[in-house]
């Protein structure tokens, strides 16, 4: 199965993954916001560049890997520009934006970029994952990005050990979740 860069083309593909993953979406509107909002738009949208998509037979995106190659460039932008899309009433979700990020702001310095991946559960457990993040690192290295590094939930057993396979290493947790980092240099 092909991994390329993302297309504009893949927009609505991409947040059907995002939603997705973990089986049919059966999220509420403010639900399905909140993990658009948090997990998919600001990557592509601010850093497309920095975006691969696995595709079907179709060209159609069936899973992916973002990342945002810089931390301290990424948070102010994603702070200002997409936590304040939840209502003023909707702090639990407002807070859950924010916290998924600030977990990983005192390891920025070795693990500069933030990344998310998903894969639609037909498409999962192929080596798909591996080769996305294969696909990421080597981006990153050319760029001279020392260390990648993502949030996983506290009982997402299935991504943990994924990230642990892969050779992501626990940098962090809080109660609810856990942050992985990735030498890249």
């Amino acid at each position: 199965m092909p991994i390329r860069p993302y297309e504009p083309k893949d927009f609505n593909a991409v947040r059907f993954v995002c939603l997705n993953s973990e089986g049919p979406c059966d999220l509420d509107a403010a639900g399905r916001f909140f993990i658009l909002t948090t997990y998919c738009d600001y990557f592509i949208e601010k850093e497309p560049q920095n975006c691969f998509v696995a595709v079907n037979g179709s060209d159609e995106a069936v899973g992916y890997i973002f990342c945002a190659e810089n931390y301290d460039r990424f948070l102010p932008v994603f702070l200002s520009e997409y936590v304040t899309r939840f209502s003023p009433a909707d702090t639990r979700r407002r807070l859950g934006a924010e916290r998924s990020t600030l977990l990983q702001q005192k390891h920025k310095a070795a693990y500069p970029a933030h990344m998310h991946i998903d894969l639609l559960p037909a498409y999962q457990r192929q080596g798909l994952g591996s080769r996305l993040v294969d696909t990421l690192a080597a981006h990153l290295r050319e760029k001279g990005v020392p260390g990648v590094m993502l949030t996983v939930g506290a009982g997402n057993a299935v991504g943990q050990s994924f990230y642990n396979k892969y050779g992501f290493q626990r940098i962090d947790a809080s109660r609810d979740d856990i942050a992985y980092g990735l030498k890249l240099a």
